[in-house]
This record gives C-alpha cells, structure tokens and sequence, in this order.
C-alpha cells in the first residue's frame, strides 16, 4: 500500500477480471467471448480503416454508429450513446443517474462490477437476494430506492427476467432510473429496447463484445430518452470526449450491417449450449436454465472447485466464485462445437 494513494484507493476493491494465463495453451470458457470470429465485413472494415487518418482525433459523437444503432432499434441517435465497452458506459451511468441520498438496489447475485462501481462513487446500496432456483425477486425493486440495476440475462447465472416483470418495475419506478443490463440478450433473451419510447426512466445498456465477436474493440452502449443519453453525454465529456476510437467506431457500424453473420453466430452458440446442457444432465449436472452464452453448472457428486482445479490442469479454463450460494457451481462459457465436445470429454474423465 503506498503512502500517496487517497483514501478512495486504499479501501476500494476492484473487480477482478477471469485469467488469462500464458502458460500454455487453453480451452478459454472463463470470460464469456463469442468462440467465432468478427465477420469478414468487419476485418475488412477495420483494415480499410487503418490508414494515414490514424493520426486524426476519431469523431467524439460517434455519429455514423449512433445513426447505424438508431437505425437498427427504430430510435433517433440522440437516443443512442455510445462508449468504450459496457464496462465504461455503466460506470459513467451510476455517476450520472445515482446518488448517495437514497441506496440503489441490485441482485445480490450479480455481474461483479456493480458494487465496484457503488464504492467507488460513494453510494449506498441494497442488495436483492435472489429466489432459490436463482430467480430474480421482482418484490425486492418495488419499494423506495435510488435507482434500479438489473442484469438481464443475469450473470453468473444466465437466468432471463420476462418482460412483464421489467414493465412491473419500470411502472413502480417512474420517478428513478432504472438500467437493465442486456449483455447476453442476444442469446435467446428479449431486449426490452422497445419499451424506451413508454418508459423514460428505462437505460438500456448493451455491448458488441458477446454476440457480435467484438470484445477486444471495447464498444458499449447505451439506449435510452433523449434526457437521459443527454445527462450521460454531461459526464462523458467531463472525463474524455475521445472514449471510442476510430477503428472500434468503424468496426461496430460494420457488425451492425451485417446482421446475417450475427444471427448465424447466435444460433450456433443457442444450439451448443442445448448440446452441452443435455450432455451434462446426463451425466449429473444440475443446470440453471441460461439465455446466455454461458451455463450456470454443479454436480451432484463432485464439488465445483475440485472441477474448476482439474479442468485447469487439463487445459480448459471456466469461471468458479467462492462466494456464499454459489461456491458450488461453476459459469462454463459456450465455445464452439469442437471445444464442448473436448471440454464434455475432459470432464467425463473427471467424473470417472
């Protein structure tokens, strides 16, 4: 600990992102990435776009994938924000939307980052326990609060939230702005998008780098009424007006257009992970029903962490916590084809 950090640095804890071991060579389903590649569109949408005007700032508005996004969502661009992953787009959107007079509430399953973010800018919280099948207690969100997260799908655990749930809290919150969180809900979720024009206290965040390969281009955004995406724009060029540069911009529009490969991507991952679910009943597994590109998974004999340890060991890396509740299961992102039937195979032997 050194004696120049503030207090905010000593005490905070930070979110810890899966490994990314160089030992050797993995069979990588701890971080959820999309096991295809962008589209050929998009690598050559990227490659035209490194060029001389590399030396040029990228444009701070975003404005051709702003208007490619509203396009595609039946928005206007004002409506769309856009910044350098998910990631950055809810930081900046707990800065914008909450504050420390009254706790937001949260899952308290959820993606790890919300309480970073929470400590990080001083608010207070409370925390929503989910149902035992790991459902998410609507009850919970319908009482005074600050502001609303929901990750939907949720994460770790993949379980998907109805739309008439969300409308309930939406509906119960008019007054506070409520986030829902649809990272994964390309893979078999319902993207509640199309409440925005009834809800104007509905931020939808979303990003390119599931569903549409793009993980190392760190693209996020956000959906929402023109107030809002304007009061996120107030804190973004408080911070740094260039968030998103110029081949992520270029790249993004790209994996828009090309809807067709996006669509057979999704498909195959839905089709793998039913695979792999079905495989792993079979032999033991009790599985928390996903429309994520990952599975939430736990044997019945065998404890998540001894799996979690000899799967490393065999060279295939998925995501344990050892966290109350959940220490007994493991988040196995989808790969491809080829790398479930390695990783079923690995585990056969395991179990044996």
């Amino acid at each position: 600990m050194s004696k120049f950090w503030n207090e905010i640095t000593k005490t905070i804890e930070p979110y810890i992102a899966g490994e990314q071991p160089k030992d050797k060579k993995y069979i990588k389903l701890n971080t959820n990435e999309n096991p295809y590649p962008p589209s050929q569109k998009v690598l050559k949408a990227i490659k035209d776009a490194a060029s001389s005007d590399l030396r040029l700032y990228p444009d701070p508005d975003s404005e051709k994938l702003r208007e490619t996004v509203a396009g595609y969502y039946d928005l206007n661009r004002n409506q769309v924000f856009v910044g350098n992953g998910s990631d950055e787009v809810l930081a900046l959107s707990f800065l914008t939307f909450f504050s420390s007079d009254e706790a937001i509430v949260y899952p308290d399953i959820s993606y790890s980052f919300y309480p970073v973010y929470a400590n990080l800018y001083g608010l207070r919280t409370r925390l929503s326990k989910l149902n035992e099948d790991f459902s998410i207690n609507v009850e919970d969100f319908l009482s005074k609060n600050g502001g609303v997260i929901v990750p939907n799908p949720n994460a770790p655990t993949g379980k998907f939230l109805e739309v008439s749930a969300i409308k309930r809290i939406l509906d119960y919150n008019s007054e506070k702005v409520v986030i829902i969180d649809e990272a994964y809900v390309d893979f078999g979720g319902e993207s509640v998008v199309s409440l925005i024009k009834d809800y104007p206290n509905l931020l939808v965040v979303q990003t390119l780098s599931k569903s549409r390969s793009l993980a190392g281009m760190r693209v996020g955004l956000a959906l929402g009424q023109e107030e809002l995406i304007h009061g996120l724009n107030r804190i973004k060029n408080s911070f740094n007006s260039y968030t998103v540069d110029t081949i992520a911009q270029v790249a993004a529009v790209a994996a828009f257009e090309d809807e067709e490969y996006f669509k057979q991507c999704t498909k195959k991952i839905i089709k793998t992970r039913d695979n792999t679910v079905k495989n792993l009943t079979e032999i033991g597994f009790s599985i928390v029903p996903s429309k994520a590109n990952f599975i939430f998974a736990s044997h019945k004999e065998i404890s998540a962490e001894t799996l979690f340890i000899k799967l490393r060991e065999k060279g295939i890396l998925v995501r344990y916590f050892n966290k109350p509740k959940i220490n007994n299961y493991l988040r196995i992102t989808i790969g491809s084809e080829e790398e479930m039937d390695v990783f079923l195979e690995k585990v056969k032997e395991i179990i044996k």
